[in-house]
């Protein structure tokens, strides 16, 4: 009997075993795996191109839906997502290249392309702002499960908009994967969100 086979087929599995991480669970293990959350859309970005979501297929995607003009929310979420984003990037290189993160705005009167553009630089060099007609915009919030509606001001430019606060971490395929918890306060007993951020990309992102 021929043991070469046998044997190249165990050393492989050896080699399978030692490349693994065992802190990694597979993907069909998280937490929001199998969910109908996503699709592709056609937005238009920062710099005036039409973008699809489809387009980043083979990327882990960051993705977040706020407005430039939010006053005490999207800001700081984006400052934590893109923090914990950098951290993982400097640790792991190959991996944090793997991701792309995109903002979406629930605001497309305000969020013209130029204002896109000043926002998303001052959080990561690599960030995408997306903006589009007011059809597009609602159609895409519907894809991704976001609720946002305007709340009426002072006057018809002073208005704000209320939104779900969901930062998701979409796969390679644009499925699903996990909340980021870009809202968790630092505190003596707690990492603060870009710790948990960046933990949570080095568990689903490989």
């Amino acid at each position: 009997m021929n043991k070469t086979p046998l044997f190249a087929l165990s050393a492989l599995l050896f080699v399978a075993g030692c490349n693994s991480t065992p802190s990694q669970p597979p993907l069909s293990e998280a937490p929001l795996a199998g969910a109908t959350i996503g699709g592709d859309f056609l937005l238009t970005d920062q710099d005036g191109k039409k973008r699809s979501f489809k387009e980043f297929d083979g990327a882990y995607r960051i993705v977040y839906f706020g407005y430039t003009n939010c006053p005490d929310i999207c800001t700081p979420d984006m400052q934590n997502l893109m923090a914990g984003l950098k951290a993982f990037e400097k640790k792991n290189p190959e991996l944090g290249a793997k991701i792309q993160p995109i903002f979406i705005t629930v605001d497309p009167s305000r969020d013209t392309s130029a204002v896109l553009k000043q926002f998303v630089r001052a959080f990561h060099p690599r960030a995408i702002g997306l903006t589009g007609t007011e059809a597009e915009i609602t159609e895409t919030t519907k894809k991704f499960a976001i609720y946002s509606s305007r709340v009426e001001g002072s006057s018809p430019e002073n208005y704000l908009m209320s939104h779900s606060q969901t930062p998701y971490l979409m796969g390679p395929s644009g499925e699903p994967l996990a909340l980021m918890p870009a809202d968790v306060p630092n505190t003596d007993e707690n990492e603060g969100a870009p710790d948990k951020v960046e933990a949570e990309l080095a568990k689903w992102v490989r």
